[in-house]
């Protein structure tokens, strides 16, 4: 049995945003124990220890909020459609406000305010002051223009005949422009691109990265670097290339998995060489203004990434001097690695030019939203992210999930939280940051676990999942300020919403514009029969998928190969009949309904490849069928892969993030084989087709 909270406990945690309860089913509801709420309130600075200090931090932050004129940051739509009165409605009668935009006018109103970041200072008539952030942003993002269709892809698996070892910006280039042109798509979404931990060997999930403010360097097209062609030692270059040409055919050739650490080893020694070829006059101009856009974020992330090549890549275990960014030692040993510092620096001007790129590339050829990002729900806490932004993350906490239906257990993923009091102190700058850097070269954003906008499950550091519980962070804030970056961009905003949401969530995301994820095994009338939920019943604002790189091939789910992969690895919890008997279910369930509606053209009935191949079409030609403004075609479902790229729950028992695509017999395909396959085109034309 939980212990009591009791009611101080209980009153403080709200105040502070932390859950004191979870709902893992609609007719279930758990207590947290006081332990998890009692370190998730420590992390946020605030002791509730004992009962003394718990009545004392009570008592403070009931006077705390009581004399507060502003919170930190207040938002205001600019069409004035908010939840109700908002902060600066509800100031005392008489009280003065000055506004400073951030186009650096001087109001003395809120008339008519251009969308931004500004500050407000409000001026009570008993004389009290408060300063604000004050965000304005559109009512919402704008729709998509009609229906689209794309590709989605993790980029490392997509190897062409010009790849070192792993896909490359240069091949997400030629994909986009292709796909663009022949195909008619109108996207390409690939998988998280942000700087990975180094190590050895390096962690392969784009889900745990270093830094999502930056993206890694290892997805370089080195032949594509401008200053490439006047490297000084040309037949170094020369062996660089023939030792990653053999390593790209061991992949291809010989079926050995991806070896993100070989490919960096190679492109290391390539950019150091061409680092050292000085720019022209143009090129110099174009660096020094990423510098000084990017200013201190770069010069922290470029410090971080030389001081691991001395000390590690786990900034907590560094010289203690050099776990602080802001402290002498760390500015002396910057000076001391200048060299270095500015050798990350470049790589990632570098990175980010070819990904602008690649953008410009899909756009030119006529794709309407080109490419698609994916934004990482956190960061390593030993990378330069949480090095640099120790302030804003909860210190000896870790995001994850609760226990629900799926997994009793529930997970620990690792990843430290944002601070939601520090976030709305600083006006969510290093979130502002964030999606302004991302949306500089993406046509659309996919946000992995959208729902984190509004709550995150903490884990306090050394115990079980089980003992988590959520902190809230103010949606409303993170939501402006996601419609308002984007809206500057004119980009398109994707969340992934798949598995438990809270209710609300998903109507608060579609009125502010923001796209859902919807995945066709999924999607069921859960409220009712349980059966697979028509064409016509699906929501329009999504993008809409056979599968995702977290679930089986759509043609390892209609062979059954998705159980027999986890019966081999032994990841059942039942009898493996009783696995193949239910998944049989399901699919037949699905297949009865694409026959009823005469979509399973060309179907010989029987297991065979013909017969797959045609139930693949048929599940993409009811996907159109959908309302859906976005359809997204799985890469390796286009020439039959049976492989996951991810299998959630295995570590070392399965290759995840390191395989390359391949056809149904297992056999890695090229970019270009893919562009001259029978099987893809044919599946394509029943996209174009139907649309």
């Amino acid at each position: 049995m939980t212990e009591p909270l009791g009611e101080d406990l209980t009153r403080l945690a709200a105040l502070h945003g932390v859950a004191v309860s979870f709902r893992p089913s609609p007719d279930r509801t758990v207590t947290a124990s006081a332990a998890a709420v009692t370190r998730a309130l420590a992390a946020l600075g605030v002791d509730a220890g004992t009962p003394e200090a718990t009545r004392a931090a009570l008592a403070e932050r009931e006077r705390e909020l009581a004399g507060r004129l502003l919170p930190p940051t207040v938002v205001r739509w600019s069409d004035g459609d908010g939840h109700g009165p908002d902060a600066l409605t509800d100031l005392p009668e008489g009280t003065r406000l000055l506004i400073e935009t951030e186009q650096g006018e001087t109001r003395a109103s809120l008339g008519r305010l251009p969308p931004g970041v500004h500050t407000v200072t409000a001026t009570a008539p008993d004389g009290r002051t408060a300063r604000a952030h004050l965000v304005v942003a559109p009512p919402r993002l704008p729709t998509p223009a009609g229906h689209s269709y794309g590709l989605l892809v993790q980029l490392y698996s997509l190897l062409s005949g010009r790849s070192w070892g792993m896909g490359d910006l240069g091949d997400l280039a030629e994909l986009a422009g292709w796909a663009g042109r022949a195909l008619g798509a109108g996207f390409v979404q690939v998988n998280p691109l942000h700087a990975a931990v180094p190590g050895a060997p390096t962690d392969p999930s784009p889900y745990r990265p270093s830094s999502r403010r930056f993206p890694d360097p290892v997805h370089l097209r080195i032949e594509d670097v401008p200053e490439f062609a006047y490297v000084t030692d040309p037949e170094r270059l020369r062996r660089l290339r023939e030792r990653a040409a053999r390593l790209r055919e061991t992949v291809l050739g010989q079926g050995a998995l991806i070896d993100r650490d070989a490919v960096w080893e190679l492109k290391r020694e390539a950019l150091e060489l061409i680092a050292a070829v000085p720019l022209g006059p143009g090129r110099r101009a174009a660096y020094c203004d990423f510098l000084a856009r990017e200013g201190q974020s770069l010069e922290d992330h470029a410090t971080w990434c030389a001081l691991a090549e001395v000390h590690g890549s786990d900034w907590h275990r560094w010289p203690e001097g050099l776990r602080d960014p802001r402290s002498a030692d760390t500015a002396r040993a910057r000076l001391e690695l200048m060299d270095r510092v500015d050798l990350h620096s470049r790589l990632a001007w570098l990175t980010d030019t070819q990904l602008t790129a690649a953008q410009r590339t899909a756009r030119e050829a006529g794709m309407p939203l080109g490419i698609v990002h994916d934004l990482a729900v956190g960061v390593h806490p030993g990378g330069a992210d949480a090095w640099a932004q120790q302030d804003h993350f909860a210190a000896g906490m870790s995001v994850g999930a609760p226990p629900d239906a799926f997994n009793a257990r529930g997970q620990d993923w690792g990843l430290p939280p944002w601070r939601p009091d520090r976030l709305a102190e600083s006006g969510y700058a290093p979130y502002r940051r964030l999606l302004r850097a991302l949306f500089r070269y993406a046509g659309a954003l996919r946000i992995d676990h959208v729902m984190g906008l509004f709550r995150l499950w903490w884990v306090p550091q050394g115990e079980p999942p089980t003992e988590g519980t959520y902190v809230r962070y103010d949606a409303e804030a993170m939501l402006a300020l996601l419609v308002l970056e984007a809206s500057r961009a004119g980009a398109v905003v994707i969340g992934e919403d798949l598995g438990t949401v809270e209710p609300g969530v998903r109507e608060a995301l579609r009125e502010r514009g923001v796209l859902g994820t919807s995945v066709l095994w999924f999607e069921r009338d859960w409220d009712g029969d349980g059966r697979p939920l028509a064409p016509d019943a699906w929501r329009a604002d999504c993008l809409a998928t056979a599968t995702t790189h977290d679930l089986p091939s759509t043609a390892a789910r209609l062979t059954g190969e998705h159980v027999e992969l986890r019966d081999r690895l032994d990841l059942l919890n039942r009898p493996v009949e009783e696995e193949r008997a239910e998944a049989a279910a399901d699919t037949g369930e699905w297949l009865d309904l694409l026959s009823r509606l005469d979509l399973l053209q060309g179907t010989g009935g029987g297991a065979d490849t013909s017969s797959e191949e045609a139930e693949i079409q048929a599940v993409h030609r009811f996907l159109l069928r959908t309302p859906a403004r976005m359809i997204g075609v799985w890469l390796p479902d286009t020439v039959g892969d049976r492989r996951p790229q991810n299998l959630p729950g295995t570590w070392d028992q399965y290759p995840n993030w390191r395989l390359p695509i391949a056809d149904a017999e297992g056999r890695p395909v090229t970019l270009e084989e893919l562009a001259a396959s029978t099987r893809l085109h044919a599946l394509m034309e029943v996209l174009r087709e139907e649309e």
